[in-house]
C-alpha cells in the first residue's frame, strides 16, 4: 500500500513538469499537453485525498474535472487547427499577430 505522501509527491512532480512545459513551450500542442499534465496532477490529488478519507467525493470531483478537461482539449485542438490553417505553423508567438 502506497502512503498518501507518495501520491502527493507524484502529483507535485507532474504539476511541476506541467508548469515547466507551459513556461518553456512555444508550440500550441506542447502547451496543451502541459496543461493536461497539470490537470491530471489535480485529479491524482482528488483521488488520493478521497482514498485517505474513505469516501467517494474526491473521485466524483475527479470525474467531473476529467469531463471539463475533455471539453477544454476539444476547443483547444479546434483553435490549433484554425491556427495551423491560417499560419501553417502552431507557434504561439506568431499567433499573437493574428489579433485584429
Amino acid at each position: 500500500v502506497i502512503p498518501l505522501s507518495g501520491y502527493l509527491l507524484l502529483a507535485a512532480a507532474l504539476f511541476c513538469i506541467g508548469i515547466y512545459g507551459r513556461l518553456t513551450r512555444r508550440n500550441a500542442i506542447g502547451i496543451l499537453l502541459s496543461v493536461e499534465l497539470m490537470a491530471n496532477a489535480v485529479n491524482i490529488n482528488f483521488v488520493a485525498f478521497a482514498s485517505a478519507r474513505g469516501d467517494l467525493l474526491g473521485q466524483v470531483f475527479a470525474l467531473f474535472a476529467i469531463a471539463i478537461t475533455l471539453a477544454e482539449v476539444a476547443v483547444g485542438l479546434a483553435l490549433v487547427m484554425l491556427l495551423f490553417r491560417a499560419r501553417r505553423d502552431v507557434l504561439v508567438d506568431e499567433a499573437r499577430e493574428l489579433r485584429g
